[in-house]
Parts: C-alpha cells; structure tokens; sequence
C-alpha cells in the first residue's frame, strides 16, 4: 500500500503539470467555437458546410493524436533516466511520424473532398463547402506537429510556454476571421473561405512559434546537444505499437457518441438540440481529467524512467482521487444548476429543459468519465494500452451503445435512456481501468 503523505507528495507535481494542459485543452476548443461565431453571422449554409467539415476533421484528427501520443511518453521516461540522447530521438521521430500521418490523412481528405455530393447533405452546403473543407485538410499538418512539439514540452516539465502560445492561436484566430470573413482593414470579404484561410494561418503560426522556442529556449540546450543518431525503425514501431491502441481508445469514444447523437436524431428536433447542448457542457468539464491524465501519463513514464516504481501507485491513485473530487464538483453543479445553463444556451424552452435532464444523467457519467480517462493515462505511461483498447471497445460498443438503444427505444425513458446507456458503459469502463491499474501498480508486480 501507500501512505497518504506519498500521495501528498506526488499529486502537486501533478497537478502543476496539468494546469497548464488543462487550459491549453480549453483553448482548442475555443478555436472551433471562434470559427463558428464568425461563419454562423455569414449565414445558416456557411455555419452548416463548417460544422459538417470540423465534423469530418475531428475524426481524422483523434485518430493522429492517438498515433503521436507516444512520442511524449518515451521522452518523459528518457528523461527520466536521463537519457537526453533519447529525448532528442523520440522528438524528431515524433515529428517525421506527424509529418507523414498528417500528409497520408490531407491527401485522403483532399480525395474525400472530391466525392462530398456523395455523402448526403444538403445541395446548399455542398455548392460552398470545397475551398473550406480543402484549407481545413491542409492544416491538419501543423496541427499534428504541434501536438508532438507541444506534448514533448510538457514531457520534460515545460507546459507553459505551449499553453501562452495557444492562448495566442486563440487570438490569432479570433482576428484572423475577423478582417477575413467580414472584409476589415482593406482585405475582400471572404466568408466561409476566409475562415479556412484564417485556421490554417494561426495553426501554422502556432507550430513555427513553438519550434522556435524549442530551438532557442536554454533549457532545451543539452536535447538539442544530442548527437544525430539516424533513423531507427524500432522508435517508429514503439511508437505506433503504444499509438495504435491509444488511437483506437480514442476512436471507439468518438464514434460511441456520434452514434448516440445519431439516435437522438433517430427521436426528433429536440432530443437531437438538448444532446448537443448538454454534452457541450459535458465536453467543457471533461477537459480538466483529460488534462490529469495527460499528466498522470507523462509522470508515470517519468517515474519508471527514473526508476522510482514505487510513486507509480501514489502518482496514479493521487490523479485519480483529485480528479474524482473535481468532477462530482461538477456532479453537483449540474444537478442543481442545470437548467440555468442550459437555457442561457438556448431560448427554446423544451430544448432547455430536456437538456438539464439529460445534466441529471450526466452528473453521475462525469464521474465514471473522469475515472475511466484518467485511469487509462495512468496505464498509457506504463505502456499497458492493449487490453485498455479492449474495455473500451467492450464498455462503448458492447455495453453503452446496445443499453442505451433499448432504454431509449423500448422504455418510456427516451433520450434519457441514451444517456443512461452511455453512463453504464462509462461505469463499466472506469471499473475495470482501476481494477488494472490497482493490479499493474501493487508491490512486487
């Protein structure tokens, strides 16, 4: 076992590592709300052709992250060992394997976007939508490399300087769209395009801003002094034999909760705008234990590194306990503040109020949420993602989706039986990460 001192000791690191990533997770979303702040005063079809373009991106985009992630992972535990030579090696490989997915995953959105009649929307966004859904498909590129600059920062202590420069992007963004959808300080107006042209412009700003500071910064100065050690083609498997999984954890999440909002669509108008609505506020709140686990993943790698095995159980209960304080904060406040959120969204009344039902149900998923993410990065850093993989596919498609399909359909429950499907396969999913974890980190394991 372990003392309460050892989990005191080891949580603060934690949470300074998180803090930081936690606000740069924010502002990622913040870049999308942005887009759609400025293209929503274009008109319905722009708003309509860009949602369904950041839908189509966000698919991509999950699955490249999970690629990446072990690029962090292997530069915390190098690190850890004091291994700058590693360090060195997995950053660079990092970037070639973000180069190449980015570019197989642009040219496959560039074909794609060749074939959009094809996929059923509307006449009216189809007529629009190529330039943006084109300029959108080529930052895909920045995006991935900045994620591999950015994560091995945060793997050898440094989160802020990454958080400040997305904060910019943010603003950058934000300005960007301004004088190029409306046509200010002398440019043309450009609308939906000019959106485009504003995203690829600050993700590119972004990552050259961050692989300036990566090169110039003093407290890189013994990585960059690394010796070349050529390209090895066992840092590129380890790479995808930890990424593989962890892209396919992420994918089975996605594609969970896009066929949750297919079946709400399956129920009417309203259930489909109340699911939107509620899970926004859902996603917000999730950022903070998506945040812990990045850290929690980074820190356990460090530790093994280090040779310390005895903090991983602290480090990885200590994530775990914080992060299960912080979302039944949440809990409470979506049960009892609901539906004051939820009809400052929106003015449609019965669209608020199902929402903040469906808040109800989401003050209890929170919890099994926050466990399970975090539990799954605590496993990420000892390297453990194949039987996670397992019970995420298990817990999503096996349990959540087909319970939530009956409670809704076959019950009086309706949308609420959507949720509640998905609460029960996150609860499944938490439980059985713990239960590994708790297995993986005992003594003598």
């Amino acid at each position: 076992m372990f003392r309460l001192s050892d989990i005191r000791r080891e949580l603060r690191p934690t949470l300074a590592l998180a803090l930081p990533i936690v606000v740069g997770q924010v502002s990622q979303m913040l870049i999308g709300l942005t887009d759609n702040f400025f293209i929503g005063r274009v008109g319905r079809a722009p708003l309509a052709a860009a949602a369904f373009t950041h839908g189509v991106f966000g698919i991509f985009y999950i699955v490249g992250i999970g690629l990446l992630l072990g690029a962090g992972v292997y530069a915390a535990r190098d690190h850890g060992a004091g291994d700058e030579i590693g360090c060195a090696a997995w950053l660079r490989h990092g970037r070639a394997l973000a180069l190449a997915v980015g570019l197989s995953a642009f040219a496959l959105l560039a074909v794609l976007s060749t074939q959009l009649p094809r996929l059923g929307q509307p006449p009216e966004v189809i007529a629009i939508v190529r330039p943006f859904f084109f300029l959108i498909a080529a930052s895909f590129v920045p995006a991935l490399v900045f994620q591999v600059q950015r994560q091995f920062a945060e793997s050898l202590g440094r989160p802020w300087v990454p958080m400040l420069i997305i904060l910019a992007d943010v603003a950058l963004n934000a300005v960007l769209n301004w004088i190029l959808v409306f046509g200010h300080l002398g440019f043309p107006a450009l609308g939906l395009i000019g959106s485009g042209w504003a995203t690829l412009v600050a993700r590119t700003a972004a990552v050259v801003a961050l692989a300036a500071w990566l090169r110039l910064a003093p407290e890189f100065a013994r990585v960059r002094a690394a010796p070349w050690t050529g390209w090895e083609r066992a840092r590129f498997a380890e790479l995808l034999r930890l990424g593989g999984p962890a892209s396919g954890m992420l994918l089975f999440e996605a594609g969970a909760f896009s066929a949750a909002s297919l079946m709400m669509g399956w129920l009417g108008t309203v259930p489909l705008a109340a699911h939107q609505v509620a899970l926004g506020f859902a996603a917000l709140t999730f950022m903070c234990p998506l945040g812990l686990s990045i850290a929690v993943s980074l820190r356990i790698s460090r530790a093994r590194g280090e040779g310390r095995l005895e903090a991983l159980r602290p480090i990885g209960f200590g994530a775990l306990g914080a992060g299960l304080g912080l979302m039944l904060l949440f809990a409470l406040l979506f049960a009892t503040a609901g539906g004051i959120f939820t009809a400052a969204v929106t003015p449609d009344a019965e669209v608020a109020t199902l929402a903040a039902r469906l808040l109800l149900v989401a003050a209890v998923f929170q919890l099994f949420d926050g466990g399970q993410v975090i539990s799954v990065g605590a496993l990420r850093g000892l390297t453990d993602v194949r039987v996670p993989g397992v019970i995420t596919f298990i817990a999503y498609w096996v349990i959540a989706l087909p319970a939530g399909y009956g409670l809704a359909f076959h019950t009086p429950l309706g949308a609420l039986g959507v949720w509640s499907g998905l609460a029960l396969g996150l609860g499944c999913a938490a439980v059985l990460l713990v239960w590994r974890l708790h297995r993986l980190t005992r003594p003598g394991n």
